[in-house]
């Protein structure tokens, strides 16, 4: 095994320490008492060429964070804005993580490939930990280690848990029963620019540095032109608010086609790259209720399951307020923002019909299905795993109106042949199999049920196949 990168390999590219002076600050991560490794994704660590690095070494950069080679060298937490449950915040950043590297994905199609972060949770204080203590819990690490890999098998654009070393503090939580264990979390993802990040120096007034942001969006996450009919069109700030709302509308619908609830839709935790990350509070529907909330201390509802979509769009009109100091006016910004909902509805159509493995009729037709599905869930009182699950590829239509529907849809080609298909069910993340999974870790250090369940998680993506593709 290899102790190091290999040059010929891994690219670093640490292109944000060019903007760093005015979007970041310098820190050092915690020196924790012990650093036990518990999670290395070797499937994720082969996409950037880090699969090679020894037990010892994979320690000492996601453990001691000790720089990778021609990389960053020292972390740097970014600094942002943000509306927190509708009420806006200019005193938060990166809390308790940091940027640790940037990296090119390995892409035998796309040469350099793309440009990658790693990214932590639970690495230490920072500036912007205010009365925090930087830390994470174990158990909030198992949990976004199921979030993320439960959601890369249902199609959804999420940063992928990377590594997860137990850090050997105790910690003391509300939400948790206390003492419990600490420890620290790396992401790979497809960048940390916030929607928060653009309102941040739209409040302080840095037009020049706004400017400059939007420019390194634009070449650092490509996406498409804006429609031909868009007013603005060639304006940096509408084509990158273009992008940015279809990639949400996209997120959003496959967050409901999932039966996801993320819990803390804020705008500091939407990643302009349309990315899903931040997981703290989420769960997944044991029945169908638009009305179903994540978080205990979402006391009105605000980001439940229903409301997603509005609640996301909503953080694209935050995001176009913020571009407005740099836009030609506010029609531009409506326009884009205005795209959300038909890019939604298609979006939505196209991951629903893949999760029930039937090839989409047509706008019309499949909002049919997709409605009269909904009505079966919410009237039977069933979740959208066991629904999914039981009629994939129109198997076992029921009587009504949904059944009548589901007979009318052709089959995907291999839609059941997957040996998964024949199983009982298909893996799931209600709370009580988290629990469960926790318990075993809690209680006896077994982390047996958690890797099944990974090695489950990731046969059932499997046999799902490829994701619905958007525009990047």
């Amino acid at each position: 095994m290899k102790g190091q990168p290999q040059a010929a390999t891994y690219r670093a590219d640490p292109r944000i320490a060019t903007l760093a002076d005015w979007l970041a600050d310098p820190v050092e991560a915690a020196d924790f008492p012990s650093r036990t490794l518990r999670f290395r994704n070797d499937r994720a660590a082969g996409t950037v060429d880090l699969d090679g690095l020894t037990d010892d070494a994979w320690i000492a950069h996601f453990g001691r964070f000790e720089p990778l080679p021609d990389n960053l060298p020292q972390p740097l937490a970014l600094r942002y804005h943000g509306h927190q449950f509708r009420v806006y915040n200019p005193d938060i950043g990166d809390g308790r993580g940091f940027l640790f590297a940037q990296l090119r994905e390995h892409s035998e199609v796309k040469g350099a490939g793309r440009l990658l972060d790693l990214g932590t949770k639970g690495s230490g204080r920072t500036p912007w930990s205010r009365d925090g203590d930087g830390r994470l819990t174990l158990k909030g690490a198992v949990r976004e280690i199921l979030a993320t890999e439960m959601l890369e098998a249902l199609g959804v654009n999420t940063s992928k848990t990377f590594s997860v070393v137990e850090t050997g503090e105790q910690l003391w939580r509300g939400d948790e029963p206390s003492p419990t264990r600490s420890a620290a979390l790396v992401r790979l993802s497809h960048g940390h620019i916030r929607i928060g990040s653009f309102q941040r120096l739209s409040v302080i007034e840095e037009r020049d540095h706004l400017s400059e942001l939007v420019a390194y969006c634009l070449e650092t996450y490509p996406g498409p032109a804006a429609p031909d009919d868009a007013p603005g069109r060639d304006e940096p700030a509408v084509i990158l608010l273009h992008q940015v709302v279809e990639r949400l509308a996209r997120l959003a619908a496959s967050y409901m086609a999932a039966g996801f609830v993320h819990g803390v839709l804020n705008t500091d935790n939407m990643n302009i790259s349309g990315e899903s990350f931040d997981y703290g509070p989420w769960r997944w529907l044991p029945q169908w209720d638009p009305a179903f909330t994540a978080a205990y201390f979402d006391h009105s509802g605000l980001y439940a399951f229903g409301r997603q979509p509005a609640a996301i769009q909503w953080n694209c009109a935050q995001l176009a307020m913020a571009l407005r100091p740099i836009a030609s006016g506010d029609d531009p910004l409506v326009a884009a923002v205005d795209r959300f909902g038909a890019i939604y509805r298609e979006a939505m159509a196209g991951h629903f019909l893949w999760r029930l493995g039937l090839v989409p009729q047509g706008p019309g037709e499949d909002a049919k299905l997709i409605g009269a599905a909904e009505t079966t869930m919410r009237e039977a009182g069933l979740g959208p795993d066991r629904f999914f699950f039981d009629h994939r590829g129109g198997r076992n239509a029921p009587p009504g109106e949904f059944g009548d529907l589901l007979g009318s849809f052709e089959s995907a080609p291999g839609a059941t042949a997957n040996p998964v298909w024949a199983g009982a069910d298909a893996p799931n993340l209600y709370i009580d199999e988290v629990e469960r999974i926790w318990a075993a870790i809690d209680q006896d250090d077994d982390w047996t049920a958690l890797n099944q369940k990974v090695a489950a998680i990731r046969e059932f993506g499997a046999a799902l196949g490829p994701r619905p593709k958007g525009p990047n």
